[in-house]
């Protein structure tokens, strides 16, 4: 695959197979300086993916032939595709048509009769994510290459992109915004408190910066939405632990910062998530991450309540001490608040 975005704001496979649709796309993605590409079904759009790989795709389910979950599965089984951002126009608008095109690896769905506005800020946010992911995988190459020569540099621009990233996630959940900031300063004293080495600990920051990155694949609403959430809704927010992990999982990171986010929804106990971890089976960054997850999240203010207060979120990582997190990192981070005062800000 070609890691050179194509134009200033890429290249785009437009995929639907009515020819009013094709055409409404393509004028407001053309108008907006993207360059684009139609196709009419699956067969056309494997077609000129073969022939050049796009930077994003905008794929219509319902088409004669091959249709889109087909389509996706196929670019995502393939090595050479499966990097490429899917997007699912349909007017499919059941929960369960969203959860298997996120299943079969989309990274957004939009429903007809879909608005210019939306189409627009949705493949904004995802080209420029694909963009600051190319750059970031650039940037490590380079690294590697100049590793004697640079290495304080190049920690630098490493640092910068990862602020980059966080700011992307928070600009999409402007309720939670500072969020990942708040807990990484909270797992930094944990990791302090605990006395866990200077290198260990800059890891930590940086990998809490970023540990929500995979809430860019869940849709805003979900995010942002003040009532309770069904099951399949929660399922679909389930993964984003595991999307994050897809997206910098190739960064040679001098800290295991995808194993950080992949694991921070781990528990002790097994009870936790994607893939049900037990105890030291989960990394020690992750499980100092994970109490200052909860603790900033029992505390801050969420659209679907209010905030419940310090005292209270240390109370329940205390219940938990031992069950569902390690019992070294709740008492550092007890600690912290009742001897030490530290604040959440």
């Amino acid at each position: 695959m070609n890691n050179q975005l194509k134009t200033n704001n890429g290249e785009i496979l437009v995929v639907d197979d009515t020819h009013a649709n094709l055409k409404l796309l393509m004028d407001m993605l053309t108008s907006n300086d993207y360059k684009v590409r139609p196709a009419l079904d699956g067969e056309q759009a494997l077609a000129a993916v073969a022939m050049r790989c796009p930077d994003l795709i905008l794929l219509d389910i319902k088409m004669p032939g091959i249709d889109g979950y087909e389509v996706c599965r196929r670019l995502k089984n393939d090595v050479r595709t499966q990097e490429i951002p899917v997007i699912f126009i349909s007017a499919l608008d059941a929960l369960g048509d969203r959860v298997k095109g996120f299943e079969l690896g989309a990274v957004d769905y939009i429903t007809k009769p879909f608005q210019r506005e939306e189409v627009l800020v949705r493949v904004h946010t995802h080209m420029q994510l694909r963009k600051m992911q190319i750059n970031l995988e650039d940037l490590v190459d380079k690294r590697t290459e100049q590793l004697q020569q640079s290495t304080i540099k190049m920690r630098s621009v490493l640092i910068q992109m990862i602020k980059a990233f966080s700011v992307t996630v928070e600009k999409r959940d402007p309720y939670t915004a500072g969020h990942q900031q708040r807990v990484a300063d909270l797992a930094v004293a944990i990791a302090q408190e605990m006395a866990l080495h200077e290198d260990m600990i800059e890891g930590i920051r940086l990998g809490t910066l970023i540990h929500d990155i995979g809430k860019i694949y869940v849709p805003a609403e979900f995010l942002n939405r003040p009532g309770k959430l069904t099951e399949l809704e929660f399922q679909i927010i389930k993964i984003h632990p595991e999307a994050g992990y897809e997206i910098v999982r190739d960064v040679e990171f001098p800290w295991p910062v995808a194993d950080m986010i992949y694991q921070h929804h781990e528990r002790a106990d097994g009870s936790g998530y994607p893939r049900g971890l037990i105890g030291d089976e989960i990394i020690q960054e992750a499980r100092i991450i994970a109490v200052a997850d909860v603790v900033e999240a029992i505390a801050s203010h969420r659209p679907y309540r209010a905030s419940l207060g310090t005292d209270f979120a240390l109370q329940e990582i205390e219940k938990n001490r031992g069950v569902l997190f390690d019992p070294y990192v709740v008492d550092a981070c007890v600690k912290l608040f009742r001897e030490k005062h530290f604040n959440l800000t």
